[in-house]
C-alpha cells in the first residue's frame, strides 16, 4: 500500500506559478512510476506529466514546455511545477502511483485544487 499526500495549490493570476508536492509513504517510492492528472469541473480526468523510477518524463501536450515534473526519492516525493498558468489549467490536480510493471495507476492522492484566474 501507498499512502500519498498532497500539498500546494491555490489560486493564481494568468501566468503566474504554482508548484505542487506529493509525499509518499508506505513502501518504496524509489520502485513507482508517480503521475499527475487533473480534473476540471464538467470534464473527465486527463493526465498530465509522470516521472519514471529513473527519472525519465512524459507530458500532455497542453503543458510541455511550462510544467516540470521531477522527484526526490531521498524525500519521497514527487513535485509539478507550473509555470506560465492559464485559466485553461483550472483543476483539480491529483497525484498517483503505479509500479514499472503495472500499466494502471494503483494509488491516488485526495486532489488538490489549483485555479488561475484571468
Amino acid at each position: 500500500q501507498v499512502q500519498l499526500v498532497q500539498s500546494g495549490g491555490g489560486l493564481v493570476q494568468t501566468g503566474g506559478s504554482l508548484r505542487l508536492s506529493c509525499a509518499a509513504s508506505g513502501s518504496i517510492f524509489s520502485l513507482y512510476v508517480m503521475g499527475w492528472f487533473r480534473q476540471a469541473p464538467g470534464k473527465e480526468r486527463e493526465f498530465v506529466a509522470s516521472i519514471s523510477s529513473t527519472g525519465g518524463d512524459t507530458y500532455t501536450d497542453s503543458v510541455k514546455g511550462r510544467f516540470t515534473i521531477s522527484r526526490d526519492n531521498a524525500k519521497n516525493t514527487v513535485y509539478l511545477e507550473m509555470n506560465s498558468l492559464k485559466p485553461e489549467d483550472t483543476a483539480v490536480y491529483y497525484c498517483a502511483a503505479r509500479r514499472s510493471h503495472i500499466s494502471k495507476y494503483q494509488y491516488w492522492g485526495p486532489g488538490t485544487q489549483v485555479t488561475v484566474s484571468s
